[in-house]
């Protein structure tokens, strides 16, 4: 990930495998040789053995992917191994593979011929796989659709990382390959993993319960540091500089808005136990300002449920300013802190309206075990089990929920949920076929600059 915004998006390995967080996974040095076509050896030995090994492959090898490997091979629910791995920068396939052999061992079973280069890498990868194995697709979500669709045609189990995709049509085919998994009783995970809190699940059990009264309102905060991309000068490959600067493009991430606050997002649709039937807001950047990405620097939007209740999604990213990483409810008896920050689960309930530390009446039991852990727990039981596990509608429908929120400040007008099921609009429409040596998706002006968006001349639905 990215050094401006490593803190955010980076995880680091503890000393502990048993322990390990996605969320703060460091990628550290290694050695790799260049990846190459599988061969007949390798196959053999990976679909020789007959027991019940789950193998993973890694495709998008930077901290989220290397992170959610190490929770799967620190589940306690049954044996796991990596044997492929798969990136378009062969520095960070080399990192991860590096850390993770150091924490995990010989279950990082990924020898230089299973350690694949190249826009094509990921379907040599998923070619290591038996039916029933995994695919952990963390990538950026430009290449999400198209990476699923392949595992889910090999018969290969997914957990896929957020985003899910940048536009509508991404989303929408996301959805199709939900369905097309149910079919084939396959499992995919999906990583919004403030669903697997258990100190969430509780407090949600109270507001179902009655407990806060009506829900109200919903307001959510992610107030961060400066994010500023510097320009592009040229005199190497612009796709490639764009893919290794992701939050900074809407074709390749979604941006930094859905890229960052989409658990925000996600909370608020839980909250509600609905999906927002329309968004409005406001957007802006800063005065004279050198940032030479496509994001804006302040997004606030106004979410409006079917019953009209209100969900206020806030972020910001400027220097000397009030940092805030928490989302609050509001019911008609009390309020309650749902998350707290860096995605902490510091639930709890008010006596009444006043969010204050002296005014807490309920807190839950505290986890035991990490959410990150969790949702890959349920993932592993549900395929060890044969339980059905198929997350894909809730967390594309929540990514559609961000892009109407996006497109309603980036178009200036009010977005309708009808509207972007309805939408097929892609930044990239081509991401299938690209390849290093494609055009960017974006072209720089001659400043270096990319284009933002502009309310009223801009299109994203």
């Amino acid at each position: 990930m990215k050094q401006q915004i490593k803190h955010h998006t980076s995880r680091s390995l503890p000393k502990k495998p048993n322990k390990l967080s996605r969320r703060h996974f460091l990628a550290q040095g290694g050695k790799v040789a260049a990846g190459s076509v599988l061969a007949g050896a390798a196959l053999s030995r990976i679909y020789a053995a007959e027991d019940n090994k789950i193998r993973l492959a890694l495709v998008g090898c930077g901290g989220r992917g290397s992170g959610a490997v190490g929770d799967a091979l620190s589940s306690k629910t049954g044996p796991t191994k990596l044997v492929a791995m798969a990136d378009v920068f062969e520095d960070r396939l080399k990192k991860s593979h590096e850390a993770l052999s150091e924490q995990f061992g010989e279950r990082i079973d990924v020898p230089p011929d299973r350690r694949f280069l190249g826009f094509d890498a990921y379907r040599k990868a998923i070619d290591c796989l038996r039916p029933g194995d995994i695919l952990i697709q963390a990538t950026h979500s430009a290449f999400r659709p198209t990476h699923v669709e392949y595992a889910v045609e090999k018969g290969v189990n997914v957990f896929m990382e957020k985003t899910f995709a940048p536009d509508p049509g991404g989303v929408k085919r996301i959805l199709r390959l939900g369905e097309a998994a149910q079919k084939k009783n396959l499992k995919i995970a999906c990583g919004l993993m403030c669903r697997h809190s258990f100190s969430r699940q509780a407090l949600i059990q109270k507001i179902r319960d009655g407990l806060m009264g009506d829900i109200q309102l919903i307001r959510a905060y992610r107030m961060d540091p400066d994010a500023q991309m510097k320009p592009f000068k040229g005199g190497q490959n612009e796709l490639l500089w764009q893919i290794r600067n992701p939050y900074f493009f809407m074709w390749v991430s979604s941006g930094r808005f859905i890229d960052y606050l989409i658990h925000q997002v996600d909370e608020c649709c839980w909250i509600k136990d609905a999906f927002p039937v329309s968004a409005e807001g406001l957007g802006g950047r800063l005065p004279n300002s050198t940032d030479c990405s496509q994001n804006l620097h302040t997004y606030a939007i106004e979410y409006t449920f079917a019953d009209g209740t209100k969900a206020y999604v806030n972020s910001r990213t400027m220097s000397h300013c009030h940092n805030d990483f928490v989302t609050f409810v509001h019911g008609t008896k009390c309020a309650a802190q749902f998350s707290g920050d860096c995605h902490a689960p510091t639930a709890k309930i008010y006596r009444d309206q006043r969010t204050a530390k002296n005014n807490v009446a309920w807190r839950p039991e505290r986890e035991k075990v990490s959410p990150y852990q969790a949702e890959w727990d349920v993932l592993l039981e549900a395929i060890r089990h044969d339980r059905p596990h198929n997350e894909v509608q809730r967390a594309a429908f929540t990514n559609l929920a961000c892009i109407m929120g996006r497109a309603a400040i980036h178009t200036g007008k009010i977005v309708t949920w009808d509207e972007v099921m309805a939408s097929d609009f892609m930044f990239c429409p081509n991401v299938d076929s690209l390849t290093k040596d494609s055009p960017a998706p974006v072209q720089a002006d001659a400043q270096g600059r990319y284009p933002v968006p502009v309310p009223g001349t801009w299109t994203e639905v």
